[in-house]
């Protein structure tokens, strides 16, 4: 029996290393990692005058989490001019009109074919990383990071799975 109702040829689920990340119309380049998409609603707790005895919970202000996107040092200035919108020695203050992106996740299945994409709204840069920490006794790669605050998240329901093909 198939495992999935909407793909009853698929038995596995998709993999985490098979992504990109979009801004400005163009893929991120050298992308290695991105931590998840994560949302928290709060509980607002009240109580009803005829029942003290018990809590009733409904939902409060929802929050989404920070995303962190990680790759490879290279001399693609992407990650860095976007951070220089927020704070820059060269230019004090922020970019008012674009310092604030919305961004594209597409994940991709074995053969490279688009399964999911999520957008991403209003983000922009709170944290970045140009070097980690340097050791001449190390051999692994220089990762550069930046933190992106986001006001929401959406998954596109527009991309739907697509045909598994044999080879």
């Amino acid at each position: 029996m198939a495992e999935f109702s909407v793909n009853p040829t698929r038995f596995d689920p998709y993999k985490s290393h098979m992504f990109r990340v979009r801004w400005d119309g163009v893929y991120v380049a050298g992308l290695s990692k991105m931590s998840p998409l994560k949302r928290s609603t709060a509980p607002v707790t009240h109580r009803i005058g005829g029942d003290p005895g018990h809590d009733r919970k409904s939902p409060g202000l929802t929050t989404y989490d920070a995303v962190t996107l990680e790759r490879g040092v290279t001399h693609d200035l992407a990650f860095e001019a976007w951070a220089n919108k927020v704070a820059s020695l060269r230019q004090p203050g922020i970019s008012l009109r674009d310092f604030r992106k919305d961004l594209i996740v597409d994940v991709f299945n074995e053969a490279n074919q688009k399964v999911l994409s999520y957008k991403l709204f209003r983000c922009w840069v709170s944290e970045y990383q140009a070097l980690p920490a340097l050791d001449a006794a190390t051999a692994v790669v220089a990762i550069q990071s930046i933190k992106l605050e986001l006001e929401g998240w959406e998954r596109d329901t527009s991309v739907t799975e697509p045909a598994e093909q044999s080879v």
